[in-house]
């Protein structure tokens, strides 16, 4: 059997239950080397055969889960934050449904969550922000039409930018461009949950200044969106002139 596992976000404690039973358990363990806190490979067992894929194509991890599988052993292939986003692992479970061999994904916690967490943050607010768009600026990996960083600035949703923290300049100015004013709240949070983190609050429009101050130039998510100031409404969720299928409102809105 083969799993894809969400390593975390970085904090090894982030990680699941059930994700560090299965690194206990694997005999063999791939795991995405130049963003997996290298420290949850403790729970291995002596016996595991541990490869990093960083120093791997496709082909390679692939060449190396098969017959490991194929011979009744426990594979654990450990992605960082959670497989799901930016995780390029759609492609793994293609081949390996070529090869008849069953796998199962294990979610983990994203960096995006991390993010919101070291913010001390709510992506979603009142009357502010109903919706996280989360996305990445176009480099050397092509973005479908439709789906520039412009194209979503023009929402005004919350936005978290992965893969982009080396190219601020040009983020800026498609924020600008797609919507945004120039002094719409950002941040910029390097190694979310990592004993390392840091966070750096400043706008859309000095995003690459405080990046350069801070020496900030990779694994780094980038916030954006009035989520980050201060002004917002009350849910309605724990209004009490608010009925809910388990609570009778127990005032009106003129009491209040």
């Amino acid at each position: 059997m083969i799993y894809f596992v969400g390593a975390g976000s970085g904090d090894v404690d982030l990680i699941t239950v059930k994700g560090k039973k299965l690194l206990e358990q694997a005999d063999l363990i791939i795991y995405a080397g130049s963003l997996v806190n290298p420290a949850l490979l403790q729970y291995a067992k002596k016996e595991c055969v541990i490869m990093d894929s960083a120093k791997m194509t496709l082909e390679e991890v692939i060449e190396a889960m098969v017959p490991a599988a194929q011979a009744g052993k426990l594979v654990v292939r450990l992605h960082t934050g959670d497989p799901s986003v930016y995780g390029a692992h759609r492609e793994q479970m293609d081949k390996l449904n070529e090869h008849g061999l069953e796998y199962e994904v294990v979610p983990g916690v994203s960096s995006f969550c991390a993010a919101a967490a070291a913010l001390k943050a709510e992506y979603t607010l009142p009357n502010v922000s109903q919706s996280v768009i989360i996305t990445r600026m176009e480099g050397r990996t092509p973005v479908p039409d439709k789906q520039k960083i412009a194209d979503y600035a023009a929402h005004h949703a919350t936005m978290v930018i992965f893969l982009s923290s080396g190219m601020l300049e040009r983020l800026s100015k498609e924020l600008i461009s797609g919507g945004y004013s120039a002094d719409t709240p950002a941040a910029i949070v390097y190694k979310a949950s990592w004993p390392d983190q840091k966070v750096c609050r400043c706008t859309v429009a000095t995003l690459a200044e405080t990046a350069d101050r801070e020496n900030i130039h990779n694994l780094a998510l980038i916030c954006v969106g009035d989520f980050l100031g201060n002004e917002y409404e009350r849910s309605e969720l724990y209004n009490p002139t608010f009925t809910t299928a388990f609570r009778q409102a127990s005032a009106t809105k003129e009491d209040k």
